[in-house]
């Protein structure tokens, strides 16, 4: 098979009128949930520092980061929108294979538009495309490629950044190709990052490489042909099981977006039924810290490969920490970005709980699911089992609660005011003559 060139060919004659309504309205749902996580991660000290660290080595200033007064080159623009977008990892996540899908792709869209005049029409098409494409090679390679400790965000994502801009910039099917090549050949992020800023570098890079692969394939500047399928290509040296048919197989008419979820707690979305049954714990008893004798917890494996982090001191610990995730809802009955501090991690009551949880995998349990257990000091037993957490495909977040988690995010970097104007511009971003509109709406004001 040409995994590579069918991919490329379905990229180039694409259109957004071929898309179902359901699909397009999904679409206008990532991007609501997009900005506002942007928004609300710009603000962070990750950010501070990269800006810090490679500003000076940035072009002409041509392009805006979401949430901040800087300008850049629209390829470290990318990079820090897709850092921003991430770094509390609230942002959404396709359970079927754990990406977190829109990042890269709509990091690099978002700098590309603020330096170039792109309608809403264009921007989402790209979008569509690009998140296509991503997902499919996602699937093809998952689990084995994650199982093994690739950070599937950030070596999916740069195929769907590479994809999306290449449609903007109208690549022939043979450049689109190239472009996938280099895209290939740029595929990184390693899970042992998580907990670190390391891990929102990922997206940041995929949309900054992926941006970068499709000005070189329009340059001329070739790859190999085959950068999918080929024997020494992504699957084969990425992947020790693959199944290539997951990326051409209904392409066109299945569409990876209506499996896109939107999570409601900013961590790894396998801690969310835990936090959810803890939460409901909290708000049916109301107990004290000190009430509290053990917890006890049985959830997917996944969860103990992904969120297995004890004796955690950072705020980005603890997104990797099933324990915390208990204990701040048992504790405070809420896991919002002030869950995931430093300072609430090493808060003296929340600590004294994490340490009276314990954790088993087990396989009869969905990563949809948690059993919890909470002994009290009195000898008495609460238990909970969540069938279907909050945020999961069959629990989605409505449109309002994406609204209000908008809100929530983006008032530390915009004013409240202008925060409504950049929700409704989200909402109907396929409308816009021009994106810059949205774009301003959703930079501090000055600039």
């Amino acid at each position: 098979m040409f995994e590579t060139q069918t991919l490329a060919s379905y990229v180039v004659t694409g259109r957004i009128e071929s898309v179902p309504e359901d699909v397009r309205h999904e679409a206008r749902r990532a991007i609501v949930n997009y900005v506002g996580c942007a928004l609300g991660g710009s603000v962070d000290t990750a950010v501070d520092r990269a800006i810090q660290a490679l500003g000076p080595y940035s072009g002409k200033p041509t392009a805006s980061i979401l949430g901040r007064t800087e300008r850049m080159d629209p390829l470290h623009a990318s990079l820090m929108n897709g850092i921003g977008s991430h770094v509390y990892d609230f942002d959404d996540t396709t359970p079927k294979n754990y990406i977190h899908p829109t990042s890269p792709v709509a990091s690099a869209l978002f700098a590309y538009a603020s330096a170039n005049p792109v309608s809403g029409r264009d921007f989402m098409e790209a979008f569509i495309l690009g998140f296509e494409a991503e997902s499919r090679i996602g699937n093809a390679v998952y689990p084995a490629h994650y199982d093994v400790g690739w950070h599937i965000t950030g070596t999916a994502g740069v195929f769907g950044a590479a994809a999306a801009i290449g449609k903007l910039l109208n690549l022939e099917s043979r450049e689109m190709i190239w472009a996938i090549g280099l895209a290939a050949t740029q595929a990184a992020g390693l899970r042992e990052m998580f907990g670190s800023m390391a891990k929102a570098f990922h997206p940041g890079r995929a949309a900054q490489n992926g941006y970068a692969a499709a000005l070189l394939a329009q340059a001329g500047f070739t790859a190999g042909e085959h950068g999918l399928e080929g024997p020494r290509g992504f699957a084969a040296v990425q992947a020790a099981k693959y199944d290539l048919l997951k990326i051409t197989t209904r392409l066109g008419e299945d569409f990876g977006l209506r499996a896109n979820t939107y999570k409601p707690f900013p961590c790894g979305i396998v801690n969310h039924p835990t936090i959810d049954g803890c939460i409901q714990i909290h708000d049916q008893h109301r107990l004290a810290p000190d009430q509290i004798a053990a917890v006890r917890l049985r959830v997917a494996p996944l969860v103990m490969d992904l969120c297995n982090q004890q004796g955690i001191t950072k705020g980005l610990q603890g997104k990797f920490s099933v324990y915390h995730g208990a204990a701040i809802g048992l504790v405070r009955g809420k896991a919002g970005i002030q869950e995931y501090t430093d300072a609430a991690v090493n808060d003296p009551q929340i600590k004294r709980v994490r340490e009276l949880v314990s954790a088993v995998g087990d396989p009869s349990i969905t990563e949809d699911q948690a059993r919890i257990e909470v002994e009290l000091t009195t000898g008495a037993k609460l238990t909970r089992f969540v069938e279907q957490s909050l945020g999961n495909i069959h629990r989605p977040m409505t449109d309002k609660q994406l609204e209000a988690k908008f809100r929530d995010q983006a008032v530390a970097a915009l004013p409240a005011e202008q925060v409504e104007k950049a929700i409704g511009l989200s909402w109907k971003i396929d409308e816009l003559d021009d994106v810059a509109e949205l774009i301003r709406a959703a930079v501090p004001a000055g600039k």
